[in-house]
């Protein structure tokens, strides 16, 4: 049975799309998503994107990476902007353009919750993705709100962030939304289904994208999937889907449901010079997250 036969043609290149040459560090998990992301809509989608890492990677008209249509705006308006240009395109009678709002955490988690929350509210037609490296990387590798319980970052104490990650996939499902995911940039087909998944659905669309970052984390970029991988099979990071008011576990995480099945923590975190702090009074209480999180997903399957 021949290739073809067995996965169907992407409907876009993202060779077509994404081009040769940005300004991405070494093993930067940005390109990848946006990859995946352009094998889904190709040309046919509308960026907004508010000050991040990627506002740098993309770069400007005319010599950005990227062949779609680019709004660079303020950090906190991304959600706001993309809604207004849903409406703007609807009013004109324009349904085969997507309109995505791409924010990091930042962006999004912070300074952008007002603005992401408000389009939420309205069910504007809009994707919004937040990729996640959990912190500041544009700026200097500050703390966000995203960032996990005992990360290093420039901002915060010899022994790490004292608190969790706020979980924003959660608050969108409180917003009752019609769809919410998480993602892996260590499983781009998982990334690839869900985005075909979601744009046939009407309304809100809200994708967290787990994206390790080689610089901000402290690791070598070669170790980028790995340790996106780690991630999940750790059960840190779970892949789901929330539409239909039903929550469905994507596969690389479903067999995780077993505790037995996930890999020891330890195993993620060693990997990273931004947790060479840790004491181990920290890593029981992110086991304790960890299974709460895994608490949270059996009530709602």
């Amino acid at each position: 049975m021949s290739e073809s036969q067995v996965k169907p043609p992407l409907p876009y290149s993202a060779r077509d799309v994404v081009l040769p040459g940005d300004a991405s560090c070494h093993g930067c998990p940005i390109p990848i998503a946006l990859k995946v992301l352009s094998a889904v809509f190709g040309e046919k989608m509308i960026l907004v994107i508010p000050a991040c890492c990627t506002s740098v990677i993309v770069g400007t008209y005319p010599g950005q990476s990227l062949k779609a249509s680019i709004i660079h705006v303020p950090f906190a308006s991304a959600a706001a902007v993309a809604s207004g240009v849903a409406q703007a395109l609807k009013m004109r009678g324009i349904s085969d353009v997507q309109v995505v709002a791409w924010a990091g955490d930042g962006g999004t988690a912070d300074i952008g919750m007002a603005t992401v929350s408000g389009a939420a509210e309205r069910n504007e037609d809009i994707f919004y993705i937040m990729y996640d490296n959990e912190a500041y990387m544009n700026t200097g590798i500050q703390r966000s709100s995203s960032t996990p319980r005992g990360a290093w970052t420039t901002t915060t104490p010899i022994l790490g962030k004292g608190e969790n990650k706020k979980d924003v996939a959660k608050v969108l499902i409180a917003h009752n939304v019609p769809y919410v995911a998480t993602a892996s940039i260590g499983y781009p087909h998982d990334l690839y289904s869900k985005l075909q998944r979601a744009k046939n659905i009407h309304g809100f669309k809200y994708i967290q994208i787990h994206a390790p970052c080689p610089t901000g984390w402290r690791f070598d970029p070669k170790y980028t999937v790995k340790i996106a991988k780690l991630a999940v099979e750790t059960g840190f990071w779970i892949l789901y889907e929330y539409y239909n008011g039903k929550l469905i576990i994507s596969g690389p995480s479903r067999p995780l449901l077993d505790s037995s099945k996930r890999k020891p923590i330890e195993e993620y975190l060693k990997l990273q010079g931004r947790f060479r702090t840790i004491t181990p009074e920290i890593i029981n209480s992110i086991n304790e997250y960890i299974e709460s999180n895994w608490s949270w997903i059996k009530k709602l399957m």
